[in-house]
């Protein structure tokens, strides 16, 4: 997965609350859980006509001042609805790198960190400033610096966010949920060996090098 520490990006303005999951990825395109393929999805009933292949040109990021958009900033609640992950790897395989909300759904939220998308929360008011900046602006980008937590804005104002320090470490190493199970293997095989020298009672040989937890038949 590839790292977060810091982005300087050209920012799009979403200024809708209650955006869904659905209205991220409508549910027919969920044919696969493969994370690729879903950036032409992307808020595919706003973005596309009826025909479902015209550009709607009133679309925020069918405009060209925001063209190549890789920071979202968006309403309350963004990412509400049913826990898809679809969501997270649509915007992500589009190009955006942090998405800024006053809230985001806590499902959603943990998601943004295992594909590589920083998820900022910042206070309504500001983000109402910050979404006044972007809206109608060309190309206006904004600096995000996981190290320091902050946002700035292209007048040099910065924002300071909150970030849990394990889900920071991890998108500064680059690691989704796996990628940091994976990396701590010693450990785990050490706790193994040590329960095994204390409960050994728990425990059936394996295949070399497994262990496995004893299951009792079923009555």
């Amino acid at each position: 997965m590839e790292k977060f520490i810091t982005h300087l990006g050209v920012a799009a303005p979403l200024a809708r609350s209650n955006v869904n999951t659905d209205d991220i990825v409508p549910a027919r395109f969920l044919k696969t859980i493969r994370r690729t393929g879903f950036a032409d999805a992307l808020f595919a009933n706003w973005r596309y006509l009826g025909d479902g292949k015209a550009p709607n040109p009133d679309f925020e990021l069918n405009q060209p001042a925001y063209a190549g958009a890789t920071v979202l900033v968006a309403g309350p609640n963004f990412g509400c609805g049913s826990s898809r992950e679809h969501a997270p790897w649509a915007l992500r395989e589009y190009g955006f790198r942090c998405i800024i909300a006053p809230s985001l759904a806590d499902i959603f939220y943990n998601n943004c960190f295992n594909s590589s998308i920083l998820p900022v929360v910042l206070d309504a008011s500001t983000v109402e400033d910050v979404l006044a900046t972007v809206t109608g602006q060309e190309q206006c980008r904004l600096r995000i610096d996981l190290p320091d937590q902050t946002v700035t804005m292209p007048d040099g104002r910065a924002f300071r966010f909150d970030v849990d320090g394990f889900k920071k470490e991890a998108l500064l190493e680059g690691l989704d949920s796996i990628d940091w199970t994976l990396s701590r293997r010693s450990e785990i095989l050490a706790y193994e060996d040590r329960r095994r020298r204390e409960a050994p009672w728990l425990f059936v040989p394996g295949e070399a090098g497994q262990r496995r937890v004893a299951v009792a038949p079923a009555s």
